[in-house]
């Protein structure tokens, strides 16, 4: 609370989220109220490394001050509405309510030992409150445009499950224990490039040493295919993997269940990667969504194979069977599936099916959120939910299998 010079009348301030401040932005917050530079390093410390979720338990800051943080910041995040669990374990998903009621989507993937030899806990996050974008297939396509989340609830989101996994860590089959996330995409709800900003800032903040310290390459960013958007991210000194969700080998096939082809044709598209691969000499990977009876035939394998080939190596495709919604679309068989990949291996592209996790508890991105409603009120207690206790559901989760 503070007081206007000229009439001293009291003017509520919004406490600031300490969430969505850079390390030199939270130094300079601090500065600004005559703390000294040292307490940010012990204030990131209690944030990244303790996983404090209030101030009260940062004990290595003195008491006044954390008094005073209390009264003018917040690190607390979103509200816990609902939380599901696959069946075996290694999939969660929570919905989140904001400080102003709108519910967002964040799943928990846990994976054994790959050929690296190491465990992972992937954590697929939201960017905005809705989208924009109005794919045909994609349950928060079908919501409508609420707002941008900003800096601090993408962070928080993270932390979340950071801070279940340092609680209770996850024993791979493998006996390895995993107590922390090694992996972040942002595929959940939204577009992360229509929230451009809000996005590259979360995305420093949990890469930062200071910071979560996540590795850029463990992070990986999925548009539906913004150009401005993905040259902006060429130029940017992080090297996080970029996903392009593609879904069909030409314009007219895709601009039936993308709309923003319009704007961004495909060839606009693959130039902007063409440019974001010879910055960045990173791979790009081409989402494929396939739908039984309008993409998934050879010859739109063969197609699609032409179209990346400039790319060679440096373009794989992640081929995704649709989950169930309510637009009625439906995944092709597995031999359909297989099919379909011989082509794209003949034509010289590297592909993937997605495994298939989360599906009996609608960890596709949009659909706990649809099952809920846009806006709820905040229960006087969360609901945990240990157990989808309906008929599975055909789904899979919204996301490449982060390496």
């Amino acid at each position: 609370m503070l007081s206007t010079p000229a009439t001293g009348a009291a003017i509520d301030v919004a406490p600031t989220d300490l969430l969505g401040l850079e390390p030199g932005d939270l130094r300079a917050w601090l500065a600004a109220r005559g703390e000294q530079p040292f307490r940010a390093r012990q204030i990131l410390d209690g944030i990244y490394r303790q996983l404090a979720a209030d101030f009260e338990a940062m004990t290595n800051l003195p008491r006044p001050l954390r008094a005073r943080l209390a009264a003018d910041a917040t690190i607390a995040g979103p509200t816990l509405r609902r939380e599901l669990a696959a069946r075996d374990g290694r999939t969660r998903k929570v919905l989140l309510a904001l400080a102003d009621g709108r519910l967002i989507e964040a799943v928990l993937m846990l994976y054994p030992a790959g050929p690296d030899g190491r465990a992972r806990a992937s954590v697929c996050i939201s960017t905005q409150a809705g989208c924009a974008y109005g794919c045909t297939f994609c349950a928060t396509g079908q919501m409508g445009f609420d707002r941008h989340l900003t800096a601090g609830e993408i962070v928080a989101q993270v932390l979340y499950f950071a801070r279940e996994l340092r609680a209770q860590p996850w024993t791979a089959p493998d006996g390895q224990a995993l107590d922390h996330v090694t992996n972040v995409v942002l595929m959940g709800m939204g577009e992360p490039l229509h929230n451009y900003d809000n996005v590259l800032r979360a995305v420093r903040i949990l890469n930062a040493p200071e910071g979560l310290g996540l590795g850029a390459r463990h992070i990986t960013l999925s548009t539906v295919g913004l150009v401005p958007g993905i040259l902006r991210l060429a130029g940017e000194p992080l090297q996080i993997n970029l996903a392009i969700s593609l879904h069909a080998p030409t314009d007219a096939m895709r601009l039936r269940t993308m709309p923003v082809t319009r704007k961004y044709p495909i060839a606009a598209v693959l130039e902007a990667c063409q440019t974001y691969v010879a910055r960045t000499n990173r791979q790009v990977t081409f989402e494929y969504v396939l739908l039984a009876g309008e993409n998934d035939a050879p010859e739109h394998a063969r197609a699609l194979a032409a179209l990346l080939a400039p790319l060679r190596q440096l373009g794989h495709v992640n081929l995704i069977p649709v989950n169930a919604t309510a637009a009625g679309y439906r995944p092709p068989s597995g031999e359909a599936i297989r099919r379909f990949r011989d082509e794209l291996r003949r034509g010289g592209i590297g592909n993937s099916v997605r495994a298939e996790r989360g599906d009996d508890i609608a960890a596709a991105c949009g659909q706990l959120h649809t099952r809920e409603g846009r806006t709820v009120p905040l229960p006087d207690s969360p609901r945990r939910i240990a157990d989808a206790s309906g008929a599975a559901l055909d789904l899979v989760v919204p996301m490449v299998d982060p390496e």
